[in-house]
């Protein structure tokens, strides 16, 4: 493993001590060159209540690229309106490491303008 990933598996594991300690869920974002993934955890960490990728067909559509800014905003968005629908407004941000800036950034926004607070 390369030192740049190693330093962002460090960030991360400080990330979700501090979210263990809280027992808040979480919305984690995972990203690869081509997708970006968001999913709530519930807050003992057991279970996935809502997932949203750009992976699914229905978030794909008009798209013109998957690995974009304009796709984690449609990511941050699906992830905020599911989170709604279950009764969840106050939850954690978990980046998994990753520099909050670009993609990362923009799901963050999309997602506390579907009226999530993080």
């Amino acid at each position: 493993m390369n030192q740049k990933k190693i330093n962002r598996i460090r960030r991360g594991k400080r990330t979700r001590a501090k979210i263990r300690e809280m027992g808040k869920p979480s919305l984690v974002v995972n990203k690869t060159p081509r997708h970006m993934y968001a999913q709530i955890i519930s807050g003992s960490g057991d279970k996935v209540l809502a997932s949203a990728s750009t992976v699914q067909a229905g978030l794909r559509e008009g798209l013109k690229s998957t690995g974009n800014v304009e796709a984690a905003a449609k990511v941050g968005a699906a992830i905020g309106e599911q989170a709604k629908s279950l009764g969840l407004e106050d939850i954690a941000f978990d980046r998994s490491g990753f520099r909050y800036h670009g993609r990362v950034k923009a799901l963050a926004d999309a997602a506390r303008e579907a009226g999530l607070k993080f």
